[in-house]
């Protein structure tokens, strides 16, 4: 059996553009390929060398944190001890906070700015007073807030942290203790 005229025309076009197509393909690719070069040379000294990471230094802990309970949890706060590292400001910490427990989704850390709740005990020691959240210090929900301190170096990089953590119990009564 044999194709209408019309379908081996448009059969025969296509095989055309097919390899017309495989051609311009292997053209191109042929006229990219990387050229080689007429010198040469080998060398027998060798090079070697190492780096390493700047271990960034960070606050310490001078003394015991405190929790604070305030009024029936109300106003209640975690004091804590620390000192600067060497080379470092007050303005090159950075303090970051986060709760586990039942209550840590309804009680966010509000009100906490580190110059306005720090101050200084003299020979680059600080207290740091961080108010804890209304709602674990009122009602206990079994939160347990962690606070870190970090050094921060001036090309982002940051120090281990050290940190402290605080459980407010029920109405108020609450502890606080030193991670680091």
């Amino acid at each position: 059996m044999t194709q209408p005229p019309r379908h081996q025309l448009l059969r025969s076009r296509r095989i055309r553009v097919l390899i017309t197509g495989l051609f311009l393909i292997v053209l191109v690719l042929g006229l990219s390929g990387v050229r080689s070069t007429m010198a040469g040379w080998t060398d027998s000294q060798e090079a070697a060398g190492s780096f390493e990471a700047a271990t960034i230094p960070g606050p310490t802990l001078t003394k015991s944190c405190e929790y604070k309970s305030g009024v029936l949890g109300l106003g209640a706060r975690v004091v804590v001890h620390w000192r600067l590292p060497a080379g470092y400001q007050l303005d090159d910490i950075v303090v970051e906070a986060s709760t586990k427990g039942l209550g840590s989704l309804l009680a966010p850390i509000t009100g906490f700015t580190l110059s306005e709740n720090t101050t200084s005990t003299g020979n680059g020691t600080y207290k740091t007073e961080v108010p804890t959240n209304l709602l674990g210090g009122l009602l206990g929900l079994g939160d347990e807030l962690e606070i870190a301190f970090f050094a921060e170096h001036e090309s982002g990089w940051r120090s281990k942290p050290t940190s402290v953590a605080s459980n407010a119990g029920l109405l108020g009564i609450g502890n606080c203790r030193n991670l680091t």
